[in-house]
C-alpha cells in the first residue's frame, strides 16, 4: 500500500488555507504521511495553468484541489471529468491516474452534507443563491439534489446566474435580476461569492434584506464569521458557517487522493486548530 503522498491547492489568494493542516493531520492519523503544497499564482493565463498541471502530473503528485479562480477555467486543461463534475461545469479536485488527469467536485458532495441538517429543520420555501461561479455551481447542484422548491440564482455576471439557472432550469432553478428579487421572501440564503473573505469586509446582501425567519449560510471560510453571518446572528436567525463546508469537501478530495477512509474527527480538529491559531489575540 502506498504511504506517501503529494497532494496541493492551486488558486489565489490561498495563504489562509486550511487545506494543508487538515489532510496533513489527517494522513498522519492513519500512519502514512502527506505533503500538502500551496501553489498560490495569481493572474494564472490557460498557459500558466496547462505548465501547473504538466507539472501536477510529471512530479509525482496524486492530485490537487483548485479554488478560486481558477475552478472552471482548468476543466478543458484536463483529460477526463466525474460525471456530476462534468454536469456542474467545474471541479476543485484533480485527481492524477497514471498519466491521465481526472477531475472531480468535492464542494457539491461536502456543501450537502453541511446542509442537510439545516435543510430538514428548517421550513421549505425558495432558496436564494448569491454567485454563480465554480462553488456556486457546485452549490446549485447540491440544492437541486434535495428538490428545492424554487432556487434563485443571482451574480453580478448576470450571463453567469442565467446559464447555471438554465442547466438546472428542469429542477426549479430560475436567474434573479437582482439580489433584492431573489431573497424577497426567501426561506434561505446562501453567499457562494468571495465577498466577506478577508480581506474583504464587505457584504453580497443588504443587511436589510436579513430577517430571523430565514436560515442563511456563507461558503466562505476566513474569517468563520462573515459581515453576512455576524448580521445574520445579530438578527436572530439560523446560521451556517463554511466549516462544515470545508472540512467535508477535503474530507472527500482526501479519499480521492489517497484511497483512504478519511479520518472526519481529525480533519475537523485540524480545521479548528488552524483557525484558532490564525485568530487568536497576539
Amino acid at each position: 500500500m502506498r504511504d506517501r503522498f503529494l497532494t496541493g491547492l492551486i488558486g489565489y489568494p490561498i495563504a489562509h488555507s486550511a487545506a494543508p493542516a487538515m489532510h496533513e493531520r489527517a494522513a498522519a492519523a492513519l500512519g502514512v504521511h502527506c505533503h500538502y503544497q500551496l501553489i498560490e499564482v495569481k493572474g494564472a493565463g490557460r498557459d500558466d495553468l496547462r505548465t501547473m498541471l504538466d507539472g501536477v502530473r510529471r512530479l509525482g503528485f496524486a492530485g490537487v484541489n483548485v479554488t478560486f479562480p481558477y475552478k472552471e477555467a482548468v476543466i478543458d486543461l484536463i483529460n477526463d471529468l466525474a460525471p456530476d463534475a462534468r454536469a456542474i461545469g467545474a471541479i476543485n479536485t484533480i485527481v492524477v491516474d497514471g498519466a491521465r488527469l481526472v477531475g472531480h467536485n468535492t464542494d457539491a458532495t461536502g456543501f450537502a452534507r453541511a446542509i442537510e441538517p439545516l435543510l430538514a429543520a428548517s421550513p421549505r420555501g425558495p432558496i436564494a443563491l448569491i454567485g454563480a461561479g465554480g462553488v456556486g455551481k457546485a452549490i446549485a447542484f447540491a440544492l437541486a439534489g434535495f428538490g428545492v422548491g424554487e432556487l434563485r440564482i443571482f451574480d453580478a455576471d448576470a450571463a453567469k446566474a442565467a446559464q447555471l439557472a438554465g442547466q438546472l432550469q428542469d429542477r426549479h432553478a430560475v436567474h434573479a435580476a437582482s439580489v433584492e428579487i431573489a431573497v424577497d421572501g426567501a426561506a434561505g440564503l446562501v453567499n457562494a461569492t468571495p465577498v466577506g473573505m478577508l480581506p474583504s469586509r464587505d457584504t453580497p446582501v443588504p443587511d436589510a434584506l436579513l430577517h430571523s425567519s430565514m436560515w442563511i449560510a456563507d461558503a466562505v471560510y476566513t474569517p468563520l464569521w462573515t459581515p453576512l453571518l455576524t448580521t445574520a446572528k445579530a438578527k436572530g436567525a439560523n446560521v451556517l458557517t463554511g466549516r462544515d463546508l470545508a472540512i467535508n469537501a477535503s474530507a472527500d478530495a482526501f479519499k480521492l487522493f489517497t484511497g483512504l477512509a478519511p479520518p472526519d474527527a481529525a480533519m475537523a480538529n485540524a480545521f479548528d486548530a488552524a483557525m484558532a491559531a490564525r485568530y487568536s489575540a497576539p
